[in-house]
């Protein structure tokens, strides 16, 4: 049975002010990948107090899976991150992190709020038998960093059979640069691939006095770092999305001595698979220039998430749902960006996609992601709830794949 898409809108209403009081406290109170203690905590205790969800809690380290089940039918997954940021918050609203060098500031506190209401209100349409088949609950850890392995709380979750019986998995985004009532949305790859490079440029030192006796490193530099820099436009293709940056630069230490090697790390950026190999292999091509001046190089690979690929009958799905809600929506179609998102694991694994939701304030500020000033109009999380909810439900029904 599908809810009737006026009746989730009310309670999706109903519970405003509890949605603005959960994410407010998260806010408050928050904290960095693999370390969402109290976050868990506080997730797991509401999901008990709403009934009938089995709460399973320490999965990938630190995060909760809550499971609503009729004991048949289909079983699909939605996905909230529960993490911040370290960085230090500058707003001065009442709700402020109280934890100094700790920021929800790409608005994984919405994110939990809005997965905990559709949870509530699941809770009673499950034991009122008016929704069947399987419902999990992800509440994914660590979003933004890895751990000590490199992996962060995506795929350890899928390491751990999260996903093993799901057949779709869906999320949102909050979204600073479109305000409420606007929802972003792509088919495919819509956010990138993201790879960390080091990799090191090797000479020989000896006195600034006598260059000419050293294999200089860095002078090998200005050549590396002007193929580098032509890789994108010169060596991929015009309809191949990548970026290529180079973020830092260690060598030397004094002004009369030069050094032995030079450290250099940056990050590419890639949609797809085939570009992020050939990019990878480019990179280390522009390094070898240094055997030509006599130098070595040494370059190593973090593979980081895979791109974010949305599959396009959930997509459809999304947004036929949200016009249904919501007749006076603005879809826009658009790729998200060359950011990270590793629900990208999730939806390599099972069908999913994920939309991003504006949120942006009325008050002319660019409250942009991950800064210390990001904040959500908090009308968002109400829509939030109703169209990842009602789209969950027509999941369930078999509606639209």
């Amino acid at each position: 049975m599908i809810i009737d898409k006026q009746t989730i809108i009310e309670e999706a209403r109903a519970i405003g002010h509890q949605l603005s009081e959960w994410r407010r406290h998260l806010h408050q109170y928050p904290e960095l990948s693999f370390q969402e203690y109290e976050t868990g905590k506080f997730v797991s205790k509401k999901l008990e107090e709403f009934g009938n969800i089995s709460v399973q809690t320490n999965v990938a380290k630190t995060g909760v899976v809550g499971t609503l089940s009729s004991g048949s039918g289909r079983t699909i997954a939605i996905r909230a991150d529960m993490d911040a940021l370290p960085i230090l918050e500058q707003n001065e609203h009442s709700y402020r992190s109280q934890r100094d060098g700790v920021m929800h500031a790409c608005g994984h506190d919405a994110h939990t709020t809005i997965l905990l209401g559709i949870a509530k209100i699941f809770s009673d349409r499950f034991a009122a038998g008016k929704l069947s088949g399987t419902v999990k609950f992800l509440f994914q850890p660590a979003e933004e960093d890895t751990d000590d392995e490199g992996l962060s709380g995506a795929p350890r979750m899928i390491q751990e059979g999260i996903l093993d019986d799901v057949e779709t998995v869906i999320a949102l985004h909050v979204c600073p640069w479109h305000p409420v009532g606007v929802i972003q949305v792509n088919d495919g790859y819509s956010m990138a691939n993201v790879d960390v490079f080091h990799a090191k440029v090797i000479g020989s030192g000896g006195h600034g006095g006598y260059p000419h006796m050293t294999k200089d490193p860095i002078w090998m530099l200005g050549s590396v770092l002007q193929a580098f820099y032509g890789l994108v436009s010169r060596r991929i293709s015009p309809l191949d999305t990548a970026a290529a940056s180079i973020g830092k630069i260690n060598t030397g230490t004094a002004s009369n001595i030069i050094p032995e090697e030079v450290s250099i790390t940056g990050t590419l950026r890639t949609y797809s698979p085939e570009a992020r190999e050939q990019l990878i292999q480019e990179v280390e091509n522009v390094f070898k220039i240094t055997e030509s001046f006599g130098g070595s190089y040494s370059f190593t690979v973090e593979r980081g998430e895979p791109a974010l690929k949305n599959d396009p009958a959930v997509n459809a799905l999304l947004v036929q749902t949200a016009k249904d809600l919501y007749p006076e929506i603005q879809v826009e179609w658009e790729p998200f960006g060359m950011g990270g998102e590793d629900f990208g694991y999730m939806t390599q694994k099972v069908p999913g996609a994920m939309f991003f939701l504006g949120c942006s304030l009325e008050d002319g500020k660019n409250r942009d992601l991950h800064t210390n000033i990001f904040d959500i109009d908090e009308r968002c999380l109400e829509m939030g709830v109703s169209i990842l909810a009602e789209t969950a439900a027509r999941l369930l029904a078999g509606k639209g794949l």
